[in-house]
């Protein structure tokens, strides 16, 4: 049996960018965005258990996976999380749900944070999933942190330096010692996607974009006291680099006032490291009637 069994596979185009989506499940809409290096496919052990509840939207990121790859500018906002944000909120229009619930980890999770402060009407519920917001990840880089976290500072770097260095070796770059941590079906998609030159070029874009305007747009909602209005779950592996470098939910209450959340016994990739425990959180957190 393959990963996403009983799911519709589509494209849905906004504003001439397609997106790849699977979908199943019959209950509140849910989106749910994956993080780096991945796809949706990092969702495999917890999207069919939550498609038994919820109507379920798993989608690849513009750049990433099989979604589509718009030209970049100079100043990289195609592929800051405002504009992923806004398209991602098309899709979930395009599918017919007006207001839904997201789940985001990692890049996915800086996605889903951006979407509910730029479009509050939309969003219900958000788990974040081992990330701190943009602005307070970055202010709290020390030398211990810019060395635990050198692919930032990599790929961030003026084009091509980083695509240049990467297509040496990108399994070493990718993966590295992680690769063991994922399920081979869910492994092949990753490495299909970043064997991509065009799909590695648009994931530096990505962290381009996270200094540049995903940075800009933190400090600007800061200095204007916008907050995120719906209720936020934020998750984290007691053995990342999240859990040794921030107290995560006094972060989040920086931005929100509705904000409950725990570490789980694992690293960063939650849903493939610790699927049954984050499952369970997910669940009992969208499933809640409480504000």
């Amino acid at each position: 049996m393959g990963m996403f069994e009983g799911f519709r596979t589509l494209t849905v185009e906004t504003d001439g960018v397609p997106v790849h989506v699977r979908t199943a499940g019959d209950g509140p809409p849910l989106l749910l965005l994956h993080g780096f290096p991945q796809t949706h496919a990092m969702w495999h052990a917890v999207a069919p258990r939550l498609a038994e509840e919820f109507t379920v939207v798993a989608t690849d990121l513009r750049g990433y996976g099989a979604s589509g790859r718009p030209a970049t500018t100079g100043d990289h906002s195609p592929y800051s999380k405002r504009a992923m944000a806004a398209e991602q909120v098309r899709v979930m229009r395009r599918l017919g749900h007006d207001r839904f619930h997201v789940a985001g980890h990692d890049r996915g999770a800086r996605c889903a944070y951006r979407m509910a402060l730029d479009h509050p009407g939309r969003v219900a519920r958000l788990a974040v999933l081992d990330v701190v917001p943009t602005a307070d990840a970055l202010a709290a880089v020390d030398a211990p942190t810019a060395r635990q976290l050198w692919r930032w500072f990599l790929l961030a770097q003026p084009h091509p330096v980083p695509e240049t260095l990467i297509a040496a070796d990108p399994e070493a770059f990718y993966f590295g010692s992680t690769a063991g941590l994922f399920e081979p079906e869910a492994l092949d998609a990753y490495r299909a996607a970043v064997g991509d030159p065009a799909v590695r070029h648009t994931m530096c874009e990505d962290y381009r974009a996270m200094f540049g305007p995903d940075l800009d747009h933190d400090r600007e909602d800061r200095r204007a006291g916008r907050r995120i209005t719906a209720p936020v779950l934020a998750l984290w592996g007691r053995r990342s680099h999240t859990e040794r470098r921030h107290d995560v939910l006094e972060v989040w209450r920086r931005w929100a006032d509705d904000v409950r959340g725990q570490s789980l016994d694992c690293g960063h990739f939650l849903p493939e490291e610790a699927p049954g425990r984050t499952y369970a959180e997910l669940r009992a957190f969208f499933s809640s009637e409480s504000p």
